[in-house]
């Protein structure tokens, strides 16, 4: 199964205006993307986790929830694959 499938969580560490789309990177462990931050705009800040599905964040959701989601796709070997894109 490979990530383009799941929605990942990652930690937005900057938010921008890109062309009248509020734009955003995001850190998911070490791998940063560049993400459409449209869907959640109204919510979300630097500091808060998103979870990423086809480069739009689709929602929040909570550090404790995101850390133990990325801890699980680590296990499974799942984030080297983003890591390597």
């Amino acid at each position: 199964m490979g990530l383009m499938c799941l929605g990942i969580p990652g930690q937005i560490v900057e938010i921008r205006q890109d062309e009248g789309l509020v734009m955003g990177t995001v850190d998911f462990g070490g791998a940063r993307r560049e993400v459409c931050l449209a869907f959640v705009e109204d919510q979300a800040r630097v500091g808060d986790y998103a979870v990423v599905h086809a480069g739009f964040a689709i929602s929040l959701v909570d550090e404790e929830e995101a850390l133990r989601t990325l801890e699980l796709l680590e296990e499974m070997g799942e984030l080297g694959e983003l890591e390597a894109e």
